[in-house]
Protein backbone atom coordinates (compact mmCIF):
# COMPACT_ATOMS: atom_id res chain seq x y z
CA UNK A 1 0.00 0.00 0.00
CA UNK A 2 1.76 3.24 -1.11
CA UNK A 3 -0.03 6.92 -1.56
CA UNK A 4 0.72 8.58 -4.54
CA UNK A 5 2.46 12.19 -3.60
CA UNK A 6 -0.40 13.67 -5.54
CA UNK A 7 -2.84 12.15 -2.56
CA UNK A 8 -5.52 14.16 -3.19
CA UNK A 9 -6.09 13.49 -6.78
CA UNK A 10 -6.23 10.03 -6.28
CA UNK A 11 -9.16 9.95 -3.80
CA UNK A 12 -12.15 7.17 -4.68
CA UNK A 13 -14.92 7.11 -2.72
CA UNK A 14 -15.35 3.97 -0.60
CA UNK A 15 -18.38 4.70 1.61
CA UNK A 16 -20.68 7.10 1.45
CA UNK A 17 -22.07 9.30 4.63
CA UNK A 18 -24.82 7.63 3.78
CA UNK A 19 -23.75 4.40 3.70
CA UNK A 20 -21.67 4.79 6.93
CA UNK A 21 -24.95 6.33 8.66
CA UNK A 22 -26.59 2.57 7.90
CA UNK A 23 -23.66 0.74 8.50
CA UNK A 24 -23.35 2.29 12.57
CA UNK A 25 -27.34 1.51 12.60
CA UNK A 26 -26.87 -2.09 11.93
CA UNK A 27 -23.53 -2.46 14.25
CA UNK A 28 -25.79 -0.10 17.44
CA UNK A 29 -28.69 -2.66 16.46
CA UNK A 30 -26.30 -5.55 16.83
CA UNK A 31 -24.94 -4.72 19.88
CA UNK A 32 -28.27 -3.49 21.34
CA UNK A 33 -29.47 -7.67 20.38
CA UNK A 34 -26.59 -9.04 22.24
CA UNK A 35 -26.07 -6.53 25.72
CA UNK A 36 -30.00 -5.25 26.25
CA UNK A 37 -29.99 -3.03 29.32
CA UNK A 38 -26.97 -4.93 30.66
CA UNK A 39 -24.64 -1.62 29.91
CA UNK A 40 -21.40 -1.15 28.49
CA UNK A 41 -17.98 0.59 29.49
CA UNK A 42 -17.20 1.72 25.81
CA UNK A 43 -13.07 2.16 24.92
CA UNK A 44 -12.50 4.22 22.04
CA UNK A 45 -8.94 3.67 20.29
CA UNK A 46 -7.78 6.99 19.52
CA UNK A 47 -7.85 8.93 17.18
CA UNK A 48 -9.64 7.15 14.15
CA UNK A 49 -12.43 5.87 16.18
CA UNK A 50 -13.62 9.11 17.68
CA UNK A 51 -16.27 9.90 14.55
CA UNK A 52 -17.25 6.34 14.51
CA UNK A 53 -17.64 5.85 18.38
CA UNK A 54 -19.89 8.93 18.66
CA UNK A 55 -21.96 7.91 15.90
CA UNK A 56 -22.17 4.76 17.72
CA UNK A 57 -22.87 5.78 21.17
CA UNK A 58 -25.65 7.59 19.76
CA UNK A 59 -27.90 4.89 18.45
CA UNK A 60 -27.01 2.35 21.16
CA UNK A 61 -29.95 1.94 22.85
CA UNK A 62 -27.96 -0.46 25.66
CA UNK A 63 -27.16 1.83 28.58
CA UNK A 64 -23.17 3.01 28.07
CA UNK A 65 -22.18 3.41 31.86
CA UNK A 66 -19.00 4.89 30.79
CA UNK A 67 -16.56 5.96 28.25
CA UNK A 68 -13.42 5.77 27.88
CA UNK A 69 -10.14 6.40 25.33
CA UNK A 70 -6.74 4.73 24.63
CA UNK A 71 -4.63 5.62 22.39
CA UNK A 72 -2.79 2.46 20.77
CA UNK A 73 -1.34 1.98 17.35
CA UNK A 74 1.14 0.01 15.46
CA UNK A 75 1.17 3.07 12.73
CA UNK A 76 3.98 5.74 12.29
CA UNK A 77 3.47 8.77 9.43
CA UNK A 78 3.02 5.74 6.98
CA UNK A 79 0.98 3.41 5.31
CA UNK A 80 2.29 0.10 6.35
CA UNK A 81 1.86 -1.36 10.09
CA UNK A 82 5.16 -2.04 12.05
CA UNK A 83 3.86 -4.39 14.03
CA UNK A 84 5.43 -3.27 17.78
CA UNK A 85 1.99 -1.64 19.46
CA UNK A 86 2.06 1.75 21.74
CA UNK A 87 -0.63 1.58 23.86
CA UNK A 88 -0.95 4.93 26.23
CA UNK A 89 -2.74 5.88 28.20
CA UNK A 90 -3.90 3.86 31.31
CA UNK A 91 -7.71 2.41 32.08
CA UNK A 92 -8.27 2.30 36.25
CA UNK A 93 -9.13 -1.31 37.13
CA UNK A 94 -12.44 -0.16 38.84
CA UNK A 95 -13.53 1.51 35.44
CA UNK A 96 -13.71 -1.72 33.91
CA UNK A 97 -13.75 -4.91 36.40
CA UNK A 98 -16.59 -6.64 36.40
CA UNK A 99 -18.25 -4.39 33.58
CA UNK A 100 -18.67 -5.67 29.78
CA UNK A 101 -16.10 -3.28 27.46
CA UNK A 102 -16.95 -2.79 24.15
CA UNK A 103 -13.45 -1.96 22.23
CA UNK A 104 -14.56 0.62 19.29
CA UNK A 105 -11.71 0.76 16.56
CA UNK A 106 -11.92 2.23 13.32
CA UNK A 107 -10.44 -0.41 10.98
CA UNK A 108 -9.49 -3.82 11.50
CA UNK A 109 -6.07 -4.79 9.81
CA UNK A 110 -3.60 -6.50 11.02
CA UNK A 111 -5.40 -7.57 13.90
CA UNK A 112 -1.93 -6.45 16.59
CA UNK A 113 -3.44 -3.54 18.02
CA UNK A 114 -6.97 -4.99 18.61
CA UNK A 115 -4.73 -8.38 20.25
CA UNK A 116 -2.88 -5.81 22.27
CA UNK A 117 -5.38 -3.85 23.43
CA UNK A 118 -7.87 -6.76 24.50
CA UNK A 119 -5.20 -8.24 26.52
CA UNK A 120 -4.52 -5.03 28.28
CA UNK A 121 -7.87 -4.93 29.33
CA UNK A 122 -8.61 -8.86 30.35
CA UNK A 123 -5.48 -7.80 32.95
CA UNK A 124 -8.38 -5.19 34.45
CA UNK A 125 -10.61 -8.08 34.73
CA UNK A 126 -14.00 -7.10 32.82
CA UNK A 127 -16.72 -9.13 32.32
CA UNK A 128 -16.38 -9.43 28.97
CA UNK A 129 -14.14 -8.07 26.11
CA UNK A 130 -15.98 -7.75 22.52
CA UNK A 131 -14.27 -5.69 19.78
CA UNK A 132 -16.03 -3.23 17.37
CA UNK A 133 -14.49 -2.11 14.36
CA UNK A 134 -16.09 0.43 11.72
CA UNK A 135 -13.71 -1.12 8.63
CA UNK A 136 -12.49 -4.84 8.26
CA UNK A 137 -9.61 -6.01 6.13
CA UNK A 138 -9.58 -9.66 7.04
CA UNK A 139 -7.27 -10.10 4.01
CA UNK A 140 -4.29 -7.99 6.19
CA UNK A 141 -5.10 -10.09 9.42
CA UNK A 142 -1.63 -11.97 10.94
CA UNK A 143 -2.44 -11.73 14.67
CA UNK A 144 -5.67 -14.05 15.62
CA UNK A 145 -8.26 -11.60 16.20
CA UNK A 146 -11.90 -11.62 14.92
CA UNK A 147 -14.37 -8.77 15.42
CA UNK A 148 -17.63 -9.43 17.43
CA UNK A 149 -19.13 -6.84 15.12
CA UNK A 150 -17.89 -5.29 11.47
CA UNK A 151 -19.87 -2.31 9.62
CA UNK A 152 -18.21 -3.17 6.79
CA UNK A 153 -15.41 -5.73 5.43
CA UNK A 154 -13.20 -4.19 3.07
CA UNK A 155 -10.12 -4.97 0.34
CA UNK A 156 -6.70 -4.28 1.10
CA UNK A 157 -6.98 -0.50 0.44
CA UNK A 158 -5.52 2.44 2.39
CA UNK A 159 -8.65 4.48 3.52
CA UNK A 160 -9.13 8.05 5.05
CA UNK A 161 -12.19 9.97 6.10
CA UNK A 162 -14.55 9.36 8.85
CA UNK A 163 -11.75 9.62 11.21
CA UNK A 164 -9.00 8.30 9.56
CA UNK A 165 -5.72 9.71 8.09
CA UNK A 166 -2.83 9.81 6.62
CA UNK A 167 -0.44 11.49 8.46
CA UNK A 168 -2.65 12.94 10.02
CA UNK A 169 -4.52 14.42 7.18
CA UNK A 170 -8.14 13.80 5.56
CA UNK A 171 -9.74 12.84 9.12
CA UNK A 172 -11.92 15.50 8.62
CA UNK A 173 -13.74 14.10 5.40
CA UNK A 174 -17.55 12.92 6.27
CA UNK A 175 -17.06 9.37 3.88
CA UNK A 176 -14.46 6.89 3.69
CA UNK A 177 -12.47 7.10 0.90
CA UNK A 178 -9.31 4.81 -0.69
CA UNK A 179 -5.98 6.19 -2.75
CA UNK A 180 -6.60 4.98 -6.02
Amino acid sequence: MTVPADADAGLTLLLSESELRAGVARVAAEIDRDYGDSGLAVVCLLKGAVPFASDLMRQLRAAVHRVDYLRASSYGGGTESSGTVRIDGGMRAEHIAGRHVLVVEDIADTGHTLAAVRAHLRELNPASVRLCALLDKPERREADVRCDYVGFTIPDYFVVGYGMDFDEGYRGLPAVYYFA
